[in-house]
């Protein structure tokens, strides 16, 4: 069933054509509604971009990639600066305080405080860190010019990270839906198993 799918999808300049738009919207929405998978988004694309036959597809989903976290990280900050500088606050940062627990939040500032913006990449390669990191940011009133100059480096290293999880899962099989499956199964597996180890120490005390 999947391979009669595979056999009937478009040419490659139609995939690139609604593909590379897509992967761009998705990621910034992502990066703005933080319940959209983009790790596994960038996979599947690098997977796909991997068996295409132009030598430019995985460096067009590499730019793609971190050019929208970025735009999104950017907007997402905008919006959290606005609530913080506001008396009554707004939706926005409620929303990004509601997805940070208090004590990644403590732990957040207290690594800010000791390395600064340099931060921002390890909390956008780190699984549920990129919340916590952006609001201390916000309440240490970071201006946004040099949050963006943190978060440059940081959206590169995330859209390489992820897409190399997809060039490993899409060279391990023939066939790219195999690689996309391989790949996100991959990519829950890293940004599941933070989670799962905390829970863990949790429950015995650790």
């Amino acid at each position: 069933m999947i391979q009669e799918v595979v056999g009937q999808l478009p040419p490659e300049s139609t995939q690139q054509a609604v593909g590379y738009p897509s992967l761009f919207l998705l990621v910034a929405l992502g990066a703005l509604v933080p319940v959209v998978p983009t790790g596994a988004l960038v996979s599947s694309a690098g997977v796909v971009a991997l068996h295409q036959s132009s030598p430019f597809s995985l460096l067009i989903v590499f730019a793609v990639a971190s050019a929208a976290a970025f735009l999104g990280d950017i907007c997402l900050y905008w919006l959290g600066q606005r609530g913080v500088r506001s008396k009554n606050g707004s939706k926005w940062l409620r929303t990004i305080s509601g997805r940070a627990a208090p004590e990644r939040l403590a732990q957040a500032q207290q690594k800010l405080d000791e390395h600064g913006a340099a931060v921002l990449v390890l909390s956008r390669l780190v699984p549920a860190g990129r919340i916590p990191v952006m609001l201390a940011c916000l309440l240490g009133r970071m201006p946004l010019r040099r949050f963006a100059r943190g978060d440059v480096p940081a959206c590169l290293a995330w859209a390489a990270t992820y897409q190399l999880i997809g060039i490993l899962g899409g060279s391990l099989f023939p066939e790219p839906w195999q690689g996309v499956v391989a790949a996100v199964g991959l990519t829950l597996l890293v940004s599941g198993a933070p989670a799962v180890w905390r829970k863990t120490r949790a429950r015995f005390g650790h």
